[in-house]
């Protein structure tokens, strides 16, 4: 999920754009009137999108890119003259007067965007650390030892064991370490 935050100081225009964005499909995570709020709400978190005017009252939009990640993304509402001066990474702009499906569509595209950076990191394998490693190979070094096997085939046997069990491969590689020495 991307946490999608609308600021705006007036309540009634950032309602007005949350129901749209709401009725679109999106999740809107927050409504907020004022920068430290948008601050508050995105601490810890690591992507999102924040969709602003260029004021609210306690600063301006280019003060609060520099409190949120790198990773979240900016949708600036403004007149033409202020999205000139814009030169932001991450801070995308949108045109006063604004036309509802051009608010919808940028939206969705950033929105995707996040979306798939998500889903690649996710699927990038997490990096073993040196404990998990010795301790994979000292497992594999006991089943050959014990079994006469080749190291591919005693990694393949951890494997199948954690997939068949639904437990991850190092939790595994512990459950056959603690049978083996308690076998000998």
């Amino acid at each position: 999920m991307v946490n999608v935050i609308v600021l705006f100081p007036k309540q009634e225009v950032a309602r007005s754009i949350r129901n749209l964005l709401v009725r679109s499909g999106f999740e809107v995570t927050a409504v907020c009137a004022t920068g430290a709020q948008v601050v508050q709400r995105m601490e810890g978190v690591e992507e999102g999108l924040v969709v602003c005017g260029y004021k609210c009252s306690d600063m301006i939009y280019s003060e609060l890119r520099e409190y949120l990640s790198e990773e979240v993304k900016m949708l600036l509402i403004a007149s033409r003259q202020y999205l000139d001066d814009c030169v932001y990474p991450n801070v995308i702009g949108l045109s006063m007067p604004l036309k509802g499906y051009e608010l919808v569509e940028k939206t969705r595209e950033i929105v995707t965007e996040i979306s798939e950076k998500q889903r690649r990191r996710k699927q990038r394998p997490k990096q073993r650390t040196r404990e998990e490693v010795r301790l994979l190979e000292e497992v594999k070094e006991l089943l050959m030892q014990n079994n006469q096997i080749t190291e591919s085939e005693a990694h393949a046997y951890i494997q199948q064991r954690s997939m068949n069990s639904g437990v991850g491969l190092i939790e595994m590689a512990k459950m056959i370490k603690e049978s083996l020495t308690y076998q000998n």
